[in-house]
């Protein structure tokens, strides 16, 4: 079978910022083109930090609508609760894919033991868009545990956890409103991993750990950085699309090994007004959310009572 494998439009450095209470971010897409990522609007890579005692800091109370947060958890622990009333806890390697729909105020703070003991915080979260159809859906949470993930391994020597979507007929447990698919790959010094991929979906790789290269012409990337790939072409019977990943001769990294997302989905190709947390599809509705905010309309979070 002939194998086409996608290359690189654009490498795009993350910028730094700050977050919630303070927390450090490096905001992926920064200056990227959103027709380009489309349906994922942000992915913020929080830390790696190494906090003191008392020191440790969140996001509290704040509202979403029209979009989904998806927080990954790599190392530390983290606390989310609502206005609906739910809440949970996100361990090392855990998911929370929180569908904010029509709206919903949430807090995603540090744990008691992180922020009295201090420890590591490492995560990132990615903003996935709605389509117009389903914005005003009920808010909805799913909290994947990390040993759900599908697992895939490339032949030559990565290793591959599936948040959601599907590689090679492995699927991950993420429940989505707009095909795509969402990994975390590990890549061995050296080694390298040829993902299938489907055409008609987008590609985006960014490297949360070490170097290497991506694309048929081996761009080189490294941590912090963002590829965003060519545009799929239709694909022909007996060609396959691919996306290939070589990690370095020597990765300097917390695991050894060059540390990837990557993801891609099916455009929603729809007008989007954006302001701050709220994605919507007009101003007018962007207004709405505003002042349905202002208003409690979204709701507010119960008080925490010790047990």
């Amino acid at each position: 079978m002939q194998i086409m494998e996608r290359d690189v439009f654009v490498i795009n450095d993350a910028v730094a910022g700050f977050e919630g209470a303070g927390f450090p971010v490096r905001r992926a897409f920064a200056g990227i083109d959103l027709r380009l990522t489309d349906p994922f609007l942000m992915l913020d890579h929080m830390g790696a930090v190494d906090y003191a005692p008392g020191e440790a800091k969140g996001a509290p109370d704040h509202p979403h609508r029209g979009f989904e947060t998806v927080t990954y958890l790599l190392e530390g622990e983290f606390e989310h609760r609502d206005s609906t009333g739910g809440g949970g806890l996100l361990r090392p390697g855990d998911t929370q894919w929180m569908t904010a729909g029509a709206g919903i105020v949430h807090s995603e703070m540090p744990t008691h033991d992180l922020l009295t003991k201090g420890g590591l915080l490492h995560g990132t979260q990615l903003w996935v868009n709605l389509p117009a159809a389903n914005k005003w859906a009920d808010p909805v949470y799913q909290d994947l545990s990390g040993q759900a993930f599908g697992a895939w391994t490339s032949p030559d020597g990565g290793d591959v956890h599936i948040i959601a979507g599907e590689v090679d007929g492995q699927k991950g447990p993420g429940s989505t409103h707009t095909p795509i698919t969402y990994l975390h790959a590990s890549i061995p010094n050296g080694g390298r991993i040829q993902l299938p991929w489907k055409a008609g979906f987008n590609g985006v790789v960014y490297v949360l750990e070490g170097s290497g290269t991506v694309g048929a012409s081996r761009v080189d990337i490294q941590a912090g950085q963002t590829a965003v790939l060519t545009a799929a072409t239709p694909v022909a019977d007996g060609v396959a699309d691919t996306i290939v990943i070589h990690g370095g001769a020597s990765v300097a990294s917390s695991t050894g090994r060059m540390e990837v997302l990557v993801m891609g989905g099916a455009p929603i190709r729809e007008q989007i007004a954006w302001y701050g947390p709220f994605v919507m599809n007009t101003k007018e509705e962007i207004e709405q959310a505003v002042t349905d905010y202002q208003h409690g309309r979204m709701g507010v979070i119960p008080p925490k009572h010790d047990s």
